[in-house]
């Protein structure tokens, strides 16, 4: 009953916003922290989740990474009565862990725990978010464990990655979205532990605060727990506005390093969110383009199946980061600016460019022509059994709920309600309507980048060669058509940037 309150008064909230663009607006956000409630007194186990709506988009100038590393500080460090090794050897008997991870607009501190070790979880819990220890040594520490994913992994071993944050610097130019959440080498190394402690201060306070909690606690536990953050400043700095989003496009980032495979990430950004009526009829076209790691979406039917280009073909309608190993996206990182996204994942290098006018001749043929009719019943019914997976555990249920009271809307119960009478008419609609392909931005991770760009240049057709000769008579006919797409580009929009150049700044 208190959820449905609350996500009323959420819906409320947002339907005085303007529907056009809803991100450009600062919400209203009540004082002191929203709880979300989803008991389920048979089930042994507890999710909590506390959710704090301060993230990267938070960073001062000069100081990219400070978000991130004040979380770190607060789930990854002692506290004043514990050191770090002491929390871990505390959560140890508890078979608990406290889990930190956030994006742009928000930070999440969770985990999911016995209920016979609940009071003893929830302790240690409040304790880390309300008294750390601001120790030398865990911030230093901390801080080269970013230092290392930005110089190390980010730049050197995770080429997927390094797509996705290449390609939001060029969607993001000029908005607070457009460096990793992790921060960036110079910003990082500007950082004080003097800065963490007023970051602190100024952004976890009780009014970006929403507590969740769910599974089989006990009557009054909620009520206990959002209590003991009354400790919190009452209110916080505002949060930080966005700048219109830059209209521009068509611009081409190759970034250079070793690597056996190309990773292409491209995209443009979208002007609505969840909160948006025109979101789920967007949503279902992005799922026919094709759901993440999933089989029967048109991008990977064509590239994969058909031609066995590479490994995955997949597309987005809103800010996607996978929740470990499962297929299935993070919740609690709702963003107030969303936007559209494909990814090739990993295409070889002689094939590449073809790949990058595959995905670019199936999204203009859907913007022309409007999704078939026998897609988006296919696509309807696959979203219709998929949903069910979505919140298969406590934990990513109160995800959902909280990201509803954040957007004034459930995905789930939304998407549920509208698909079995969702038309051709609206999907296609939305369709023309926020998706551009001479819009979209493209980033390549690439270790002959003077080659590609060349290629991308030239304006001659990019034709793909097959190892076997049994190719079917139709898929060469449509190579035809792919292989020349044209591709509006020029010199000066096509950059070259090699990857240990990559979030110095």
């Amino acid at each position: 009953m208190l959820l449905s309150i609350a996500l009323a008064a959420a819906g409320a909230l947002a339907s005085r916003r303007p529907a056009a663009a809803p991100s450009r607006r600062a919400a209203s956000v009540p004082q002191g922290p929203r709880t979300v409630k989803l008991p389920s007194p048979e089930n042994p186990l507890v999710a909590i989740r506390l959710l704090f709506q301060a993230g990267a988009a938070d960073d001062p100038a000069g100081k990219s990474g400070l978000c991130d590393l004040t979380a770190a500080m607060l789930g990854s460090a002692g506290t004043q009565r514990r050191s770090w090794a002491e929390v871990l050897n505390a959560l140890y008997p508890m078979a608990a862990e406290i889990h930190t991870y956030g994006d742009k607009d928000a930070f999440v501190f969770e985990g999911t725990v016995h209920r016979d070790n609940l009071p003893a979880f929830a302790d240690l819990l409040a304790e880390q978010i309300l008294t750390p220890r601001f120790a030398k040594e865990d911030f230093t520490r901390n801080r080269q464990d970013a230092l290392d994913f930005i110089s190390k992994t980010l730049r050197g071993n995770d080429d997927e990655e390094l797509g996705k944050q290449a390609l939001a610097t060029l969607m993001f130019q000029g908005l607070p979205y457009g460096h990793p959440t992790t921060g960036t080498v110079a910003g990082l190394q500007s950082i004080t532990l003097d800065d963490v402690r007023r970051f602190y201060a100024d952004m976890f306070t009780q009014d970006r605060l929403i507590v969740g909690v769910a599974g089989g606690y006990p009557d009054g536990f909620p009520e206990s727990l959002v209590a003991r953050f009354s400790a919190l400043p009452a209110k916080g700095k505002p949060r930080r506005r966005l700048p219109p989003t830059p209209a521009y496009g068509g611009e081409v980032l190759i970034v250079e390093k070793d690597a056996r495979a190309n990773a292409v990430s491209m995209g443009h950004s979208l002007g609505i969110t969840r909160a948006d009526d025109d979101f789920y009829p967007l949503y279902l076209a992005g799922s026919y383009l094709g759901e993440h790691r999933t089989f029967n979406g048109l991008l990977m039917i064509e590239l994969r199946q058909k031609r066995g280009l590479n490994y995955g073909d997949y597309a987005y309608v809103e800010n996607f980061i996978q929740d470990g190993g499962t297929t299935f996206p993070l919740t609690n990182i709702a963003r107030r600016l969303q936007h559209f996204e494909i990814w090739l994942r990993p295409v070889a290098p002689q094939a590449t460019a073809f790949a990058i006018r595959g995905a670019l001749f199936e999204l203009d043929k859907l913007v022309r022509e409007g999704i078939p009719a026998a897609g988006l019943q296919a696509t309807r019914e696959f979203l219709l059994h998929y949903l069910d997976l979505w919140a298969q555990d406590p934990s990513r249920r109160l995800g959902y709920a909280m990201d509803a009271l954040i957007y004034g809307k459930d995905i789930i119960a939304e998407l549920r309600a509208r698909l079995p009478s969702i038309t051709k008419v609206e999907v296609d609609r939305a369709i023309r309507k926020h998706l551009d392909p001479k819009r979209l931005t493209i980033a390549i991770v690439s270790d002959n980048a003077k080659t590609l760009r060349a290629q991308l240049l030239s304006g001659k057709p990019t034709p793909i060669t097959y190892d076997t000769k049994d190719t079917p008579a139709e898929v060469l006919g449509r190579d035809k058509s792919i292989e020349g797409f044209p591709l509006p580009l020029t010199p000066s929009r096509v950059k070259i940037l090699s990857a240990g150049a990559m979030f110095e700044k």
